[in-house]
């Protein structure tokens, strides 16, 4: 398999990111929401076809 060392640096950053909030998937959750809604960018919200 070919090494692919963005791709390392991603997982090690979501790795550590997840361990300083004890791997609590809210806490993860809340954490990105609330960086999402500081960074003054807008973003979409795509709704599910039935």
């Amino acid at each position: 398999m070919i090494k692919d060392e963005i791709l390392e640096a991603i997982h090690q950053m979501r790795e550590e990111h997840a361990k300083s909030f004890n791997y609590d998937i809210k806490a993860i959750c809340a954490d990105l929401r609330k960086r999402q809604a500081e960074s003054g960018k807008k973003y979409v919200t795509l709704t599910s076809k039935k």
